[in-house]
């Protein structure tokens, strides 16, 4: 293929540093025609997009970006509802094996009707099987136990402690540095945050169990982000999820005859819920986010999320009946608020962008 950089790599001297878009001729190391696109801007490296699917939907890169990074976080926060509400009547392995079943199957469908890449190896594949095992059973085990004891509202809250988690530590050991609008809307998120805390805590519902849980749900949460940031720049996001989804299926397979057990005596309504968030929340949800992932800032990325609690005690309230308090509003505003202050600036003043995404894993 062609480009506008050397034969050895080097770009050429005269190009001026500004954004610009370069086609390339149709890729012949993938079995289907593509037409790709390279993005350089000053301090980002090169990204390889999928023009084709940029063209039919008429949108820009970080117009995809955004649009699957809502996607998550919609089905994400709807997954803590539907996670209180089904959680009454199958146990926390259960819930998780019956989810992760779903999303594999669902999942390994799409694979097959769809997918021409090969599978990840050596260390990429040690690190997809790593974070399926931390986010998708981890993760979905330890936030299911936690909604036993905590409400809606305040499992998503505790739960968004990852994202701080994970800037610290993309921005100290992957290099992603720190933007002044990174932090403070990282501030403004946290205290939106607490004040919800504080509004949601009710006695009886709030236990010292489930902020525990809830805690180490954030921490699963965090790790599995970091570790699927590195394995993105070598597997694309369909295969990631794919992958993750069967490792954490089968990590909580020894929970399968308690899952069919109580789905037999559970309501055909039960039933549906762990289809949804099978369908939803995990096969969905994950491949968006593993797309977006793929293509921006896991620290900057992940401060998005902050905006799930306003958008879960909302669905609660609706759902559930659980009304939230002033306190609670005013906090889901500031989390509102502190998501658009980190998606101020597109990139970070002396950060760098993600690895770019080889072009066999590209376009997923």
């Amino acid at each position: 293929m062609h480009a506008a950089f050397g034969n050895d790599g080097s770009e050429h001297p005269e190009r001026p540093q500004v954004e610009h878009l370069q086609r390339l001729q149709p890729c012949l190391t993938i079995e289907f025609d593509c037409s790709l696109v390279l993005r350089r801007t000053p301090g980002e490296g090169v990204l390889v997009e999928d023009a084709n699917l940029q063209r039919r939907m008429g949108l820009s890169p970080e117009h995809l970006v955004a649009l699957a990074t809502a996607a998550s976080l919609l089905l994400w926060a709807a997954a803590f509802v539907v996670i209180r509400w089904v959680g009454q009547s199958l146990g926390p392995g259960a819930l998780a094996f019956g989810r992760l079943l779903v999303g594999s199957v669902v999942l390994t469908l799409l694979v097959l009707v769809r997918h021409r890449r090969r599978p990840p190896t050596g260390r990429t594949l040690a690190l997809v099987v790593a974070y399926g095992l931390l986010w998708f059973a981890g993760y979905a085990v330890v936030l299911n136990w936690a909604e036993r004891h905590l409400d809606a509202g305040t499992a998503s809250m505790l739960v968004q402690l990852a994202p701080l988690i994970v800037a610290v530590v993309a921005g100290l050991g992957l290099g992603e540095g720190f933007s002044g609008t990174l932090a403070l809307g990282l501030v403004i998120a946290l205290a939106g945050v607490a004040l919800i805390a504080v509004g949601s805590h009710r006695p009886g519902v709030t236990d010292r169990i489930g902020v525990v849980l809830g805690l180490l749900a954030a921490v699963l949460y965090a790790a599995g982000v970091l570790v699927q940031k590195l394995a993105l720049p070598h597997v694309d996001a369909l295969t990631a999820t794919w992958l993750g989804c069967v490792v954490g299926a089968v990590a909580t397979s020894p929970f399968a005859h308690q899952a069919w057990t109580q789905a037999t005596a559970a309501s055909w309504r039960d039933v549906v819920a762990v289809v949804f968030l099978g369908v939803g929340p995990t096969a969905v949800a994950f491949t968006t986010w593993a797309y977006a992932l793929s293509r921006s800032g896991a620290g900057r990325l992940s401060a998005t999320t902050l905006g799930v609690p306003a958008v879960a005690i909302a669905l609660s309230w609706l759902v559930l009946g659980e009304v939230p308090v002033l306190l609670s509003v005013v906090g889901g505003v500031l989390c509102v608020v502190g998501v658009l202050v980190t998606r101020w600036s597109r990139t970070a003043p002396g950060s760098i962008a993600p690895p770019p995404v080889p072009v066999e894993g590209s376009g997923s």
